[in-house]
């Protein structure tokens, strides 16, 4: 049979696995569709007349069929009907509608409900065709997302972010749902949370990842000095230009640019951002040609933005643009069961890296570790784990070997004390911040606590504690609990 000269080659080689479930009660267009789609390439097609058989083909093919097509308007169950039993098995199915002329608005509610696309009866191949490569890009866009969603689950790290807390795990999940698609990314994360380490993440599980990665630090740049490395400049655009400069713009072109701290922006770059962004056009210092670039953005800060726009310090247009797809990066001390996994992380990484041979780490250290808040972060346990593993002589990690560092006067003591004592110590700390709290008010200090108001004079008469002296802030409360968690 020889094709009509109007048939969209397709690459069979591409189509030939995929498999199409095509569902409709006449059996000629059964036919008349099936043949058309072998022109197209997609040779695994299994049709179906009835939609009950229909379904009970998808539930013995359950996960392997990529498409379905269905008239809505069916004796036993509609289109819509069919599909939504189907999503039950796979919520990844793809599905386009055939339809009638006038149940086009029984289509669109499929289309609400889950489907891809419909198509108006009589069929156009030609445009029926379009629509399944795009419904067949989505399916594969899902599949890889859940590929690498299955890869978190199995693993606990990209890179040097390590843990399997609910905190890091879902930033992991972000990561693998944003990376495919060119949204433009902001990170939000105390210094040393991972911020660079998430957006490189991002450019290696997307379709740039063979495209350059610029890395800007917006905070070390100065003000003077911001435009001219954004954009570039010409030989001769001022005195001590004496050769052209290509610009961040123009080296991630085809890539990802990582602006960190992009808060510390002056208001007028911050106009000169918006306008690249806008445009996808940059032009040089001193050159009059526009740049045509393609970059996708990915910006991080440890100030909160919104509150900036608000208090005139942001611009908001610019705030719009860049917070397509907020990540929030959580700080170290809110996924402490991350600790371990991380020492264990870095000191496997500098041994390897200095050529030592550490056996055993001090119980001590690790209750340190565990016990100190990180106000640096996993930046600051990774200095730390890398100046350990320098200064060790031995296979041995120690706590007096903390001199110098930040555990030094932050570890836990060396002797243990009586269990009895530390809750005495616990309780009296716990009344003092009651009563803080509730300015000496005995009896909401007594109601905090669940206790009678009697028995709660004896509890904090045995701990020598006044009420008094915290209903004028007489009393300077210690807050430093040196056994929280």
């Amino acid at each position: 049979m020889t094709e009509p000269s109007n048939i969209r080659k397709v690459d069979k080689n591409t189509n030939s696995k995929t498999m199409i479930l095509l569902v409709d009660d006449e059996k000629n267009i059964l036919v008349t569709t099936k043949m058309r789609l072998k022109l197209f390439g997609y040779e695994n097609v299994i049709t179906a007349s009835d939609p009950i058989e229909a379904l009970k083909i998808f539930k013995n093919n359950e996960g392997k069929i990529d498409l379905l097509l269905s008239d809505q308007k069916m004796d036993k169950m509609s289109g819509k009907e069919l599909m939504e039993e189907c999503l039950k098995i796979d919520p990844d199915l793809q599905t386009i509608i055939f339809t009638a002329h006038g149940t086009i608005e029984k289509a669109v509610e499929a289309v609400k409900a889950g489907a891809f696309s419909y198509v108006e009866k009589p069929i156009n191949h030609e445009d029926l065709a379009l629509k399944i490569e795009k419904a067949l890009e989505k399916r594969q866009l899902l599949k890889k997302v859940a590929d690498l969603e299955r890869i978190v689950e199995d693993q606990f790290h990209f890179a040097d972010m390590v843990g399997t807390s609910p905190q890091i795990r879902s930033v992991f999940r972000r990561i693998v749902q944003v990376a495919p698609i060119e949204s433009t990314i902001t990170i939000y994360g105390e210094s040393g949370t991972g911020k660079e380490l998430v957006a490189n993440a991002i450019h290696f599980h997307s379709p740039r990842k063979k495209g350059p990665f610029v890395a800007v630090n917006c905070a070390a740049i100065p003000e003077t000095l911001l435009e001219d490395e954004f954009f570039g400049h010409a030989k001769g655009a001022y005195t001590s230009a004496v050769t052209s400069k290509v610009g961040f713009f123009r080296q991630a072109h085809k890539g990802t640019l990582f602006l960190d701290e992009v808060g510390e922006m002056s208001e007028a770059m911050q106009a000169k951002l918006l306008r690249v962004i806008e445009t996808g056009e940059i032009k040089a210092l001193g050159n009059d040609h526009v740049h045509k670039v393609d970059v996708r953005l990915i910006v991080a800060t440890q100030r909160d933005l919104g509150k900036m726009v608000k208090e005139g310090s942001f611009r908001e247009d610019l705030y719009y643009r860049i917070h397509v797809v907020p990540i929030n990066i959580p700080p170290l001390r809110e996924r402490k069961e991350d600790i371990l996994l991380l020492m264990q992380h870095f000191f496997k990484k500098y041994e390897t890296k200095m050529g030592k041979d550490i056996k055993r780490i001090q119980g001590e250290v690790i209750d340190s570790f565990r016990a100190y808040n990180w106000p640096g972060n996993v930046r600051e346990l990774k200095n730390i784990v890398e100046y350990l593993v320098a200064v060790s002589t031995g296979n041995t990690i120690t706590s007096d070997m903390f001199a110098n560092t930040s555990l030094a006067k932050n570890c836990l003591p060396q002797k243990k004390i009586p269990l009895r004592q530390a809750k005495d110590q616990f309780i009296k700390k716990y009344l003092e911040d009651l009563f803080r709290i509730t300015k000496g008010n005995v009896s909401k200090a007594a109601d905090s606590a669940g206790y009678y108001r009697a028995d709660f004079y004896k509890l904090f008469q045995k701990y020598g504690l006044d009420p008094k002296d915290y209903r004028s802030n007489k009393k300077d409360v210690k807050t430093d609990n040196i056994y929280a968690e």
